[in-house]
């Protein structure tokens, strides 16, 4: 439960002691107004393509105690002006429904955000990286939760908004939140890590998602080192140290620096690593001189430092290994990487989600380890920058050395069916769609039973329309 009195030196930075501001309480925070009902509170935000002030009205009708709007909306009960500071007070009594103007909307979400999150005496463990974010808060969660109850991010609330909207989800059940922290321009990770006071920063790797709008690795490496600058003295930055850019965070903050990886000279890593394809994968852990062997249900080799990260938090929270085990091999879903059925027969490996071009080659290899015919459906991968025909071509040539059948779609992921037929695959076996339909009508009609369909493009390419089309025939 969220109180007026909170909302109120959230936004303004002054206490207030009006009695009923301290006991109307709002029960959820909204941002979709489909979602208000008794009780909400519903926050207008200014997107790109909507405007969330067009449905302040619906919100309200449908039950939402107030709405925090930075433009005057007319035909709404009552206003409550803030932009001229907390010296204006609140009226007494309040009555419902109104709305509080302030000067900026999404800035009052994450000062309400930063305030509640500070009435917890929670630990945070952030998470960023170029690729396997999601994965490892999810491996993570499922880790703690064996020992804490854990408040994670859900589905991409990695950004400004997301991120705060999740702390704000924080109640006194609550020993460990788990965030996944996203970004697209220097200084954004900061700004999250201002909201949420991480103790435990996770850094996946440094690749070249985003290079589009950074312009170098060297860039990215910086934007994610914010949330390793952000940790407190005594919190703990968590490190893959086969990624030297990453490993080179340990040098800017005062946090232990603890690193994992495949390497031998890390403080946690794996060996004899054997993937079992839909199996999972099997490995040893070694740390100092303990040794276990582990078996896990994410798919691919890639999946083992997604284990070792997750491994890592519940080292440092103070798990036991049978607990971080228990973890592991527990962890509910594939997340963006699914094996579901498909049409005739066929299995489609889901990795729909998003697209660069070190996931791309991970997944690929996935789909080498797996017996059956191979097909991949590739679509353009995004945000690349200088690195786009490169990577594409990259791509294009490890492709070539896998799949029986390769379906590109897009103009830029033609570079990838091209390099596949340039390094000798059969022209025959590589088909450029221009759309995500021309790509379900060749599949409809070729697939046959015991095909493994690897669906992989960027975010913007609505990939998972092709996972839909072919998981309903």
């Amino acid at each position: 439960m969220l109180t007026l009195a909170e909302i109120w030196q959230g936004i303004t930075g002054e206490a207030t002691d009006d009695e009923q501001a301290g006991q109307l309480a709002f029960r959820d925070v909204v941002i979709d107004s489909r979602l208000a009902s008794e009780a909400s509170l519903f926050v207008a935000l200014q997107g790109e393509k909507d405007d969330g002030h067009t449905y302040v009205k619906g919100a309200l009708e449908r039950g939402a105690y107030a709405a925090i709007i930075d433009t005057v909306v007319d035909g709404v009960p009552r206003t409550i002006d803030t932009t001229r500071g907390a010296l204006s007070g609140l009226p007494s009594p309040v009555e419902v429904p109104f709305c509080l103007l302030v000067e900026d909307s999404l800035e009052a979400l994450q000062g309400i955000a930063a305030h509640h999150r500070r009435q917890y005496a929670v630990r945070v463990v952030g998470i960023t990286g170029s690729v396997g974010k999601t994965t490892t808060k999810e491996a993570i969660h499922s880790v703690l939760s064996t020992a804490y109850s854990t408040l994670k991010s859900e589905e991409n609330y990695n950004n400004e908004i997301g991120l705060p909207l999740t702390l704000l989800q924080l109640d006194d059940r609550h020993e460990r939140v788990v965030l996944e922290l996203g970004m697209y321009a220097l200084g954004e990770i900061a700004q999250l890590a201002a909201v949420a006071l991480p103790h435990v920063g996770v850094v996946t790797n440094v690749t070249y998602s985003h290079v589009e709008r950074l312009g170098s690795l060297e860039r990215i490496a910086q934007a994610k080192a914010e949330l390793i600058e952000a940790l407190p003295p005594d919190g703990a930055a968590i490190l893959n140290g086969d990624d030297h850019r990453v490993r080179a965070m340990a040098e800017l903050t005062d946090a232990h620096a603890f690193f994992y990886g495949l390497s031998s000279d890390n403080d946690l890593w794996a060996s004899h690593i054997e993937s079992r394809g839909l199996d999972g994968v099997h490995f040893r852990m070694h740390y100092g001189r303990e040794t276990l062997y582990v078996k896990i249900p994410l798919l691919g080799r890639h999946s083992v430092d997604t284990a070792l990260a997750a491994a890592a938090v519940g080292l440092l929270e103070g798990l036991p290994w049978g607990q971080i085990v228990a973890g592991l091999r527990d962890i509910e879903a594939q997340l963006r990487l699914l094996a579901t059925p498909g049409a005739r027969g066929s299995i489609i490996i889901d990795d729909s989600y998003n697209a660069s071009p070190t996931s791309s080659l991970a997944a690929l290899n996935l789909l080498a380890e797996l017996e059956g015919r191979k097909i991949a459906v590739l679509g353009d991968m995004l945000e690349l920058g200088s690195y786009q025909e490169e990577g594409h071509r990259k791509v294009g040539r490890r492709a070539s050395e896998i799949v029986d059948k390769l379906v590109t779609v897009g103009e830029l992921s033609a570079t990838i069916g091209r390099e596949a037929i340039a390094v000798g695959m059969n022209e025959s076996d590589v088909l450029f769609a221009h759309d995500n339909e021309e790509a379900v009508s060749f599949l409809l009609d070729s697939a046959t039973s015991g095909d493994l369909i690897l669906i992989k493009g960027s975010r913007g390419m609505h990939m998972e329309d092709i996972v839909a089309e072919l998981g309903e025939k």
